[in-house]
């Protein structure tokens, strides 16, 4: 996506719009999740994520690792079909699929998850920022070690990337209480 379609001072790098957003799940693959630093948490959150994205018709991107398995079954089984685009890269922007579904959807920010931490989610990250907002949702990105995460969050932040958490995103898209919506995502929170 060209520069200027995310000018990096406006109001857009602070709030999200939920016009604006693609969800992108990184890896979450079941030969790395039992590595990981508490994967209960990450994949209760994740499918979080899958399902607020469904409620509001947002785009998915989901990758997988060639030969680390598939997608973990409680999101995979949330993705309804979604076919997760594979790569041997780090960065997911090494991979033309991934890249090319990123500028077919047309959408200024990337909303991340996944593992592990420091090392394909921090490169795609890194490399999506040149062109997209992202807002990397911290309790839903692990790693097998405490401290890769949280150095992985550092550098992220450092480089312009936006730190949330599940909670806090969704209810930053959602806006306000009283609709329909908010009823139904409610739901997730709870």
């Amino acid at each position: 996506m060209p520069q200027d379609h995310f000018d990096q001072n406006s109001s857009d790098r602070i709030f999200i719009k939920q016009q604006d957003i693609v969800l992108v799940i990184i890896d979450i693959q079941e030969k790395l999740v039992p590595a990981m630093q508490n994967p209960e948490l990450l994949i209760q959150n994740a499918v979080r994520l899958v399902k607020f994205a469904h409620i509001l018709n947002l785009p998915i991107i989901c990758t997988e690792q060639e030969k680390l398995g598939s997608t973990i079954a409680p999101i995979r089984d949330e993705l309804k079909g979604l076919t997760a685009v594979s790569k041997l890269s780090f960065d997911c922007f090494g991979c033309r699929g991934f890249a090319a579904e990123c500028e077919r959807l047309h959408r200024k920010v990337l909303v991340v998850a996944g593992i592990e931490a420091h090392i394909c989610v921090a490169q795609t990250v890194l490399h999506a920022l040149r062109d997209y907002g992202v807002h990397v949702v911290a309790d839903a990105i692990s790693a097998r070690f405490e401290h890769n995460h949280a150095i992985a969050m550092q550098r992220m932040q450092m480089a312009g990337a936006t730190i949330t958490s599940t909670e806090m995103f969704i209810y930053e898209v959602l806006g306000q209480a009283g609709t329909d919506i908010f009823r139904e995502v409610l739901k997730l929170v709870k």
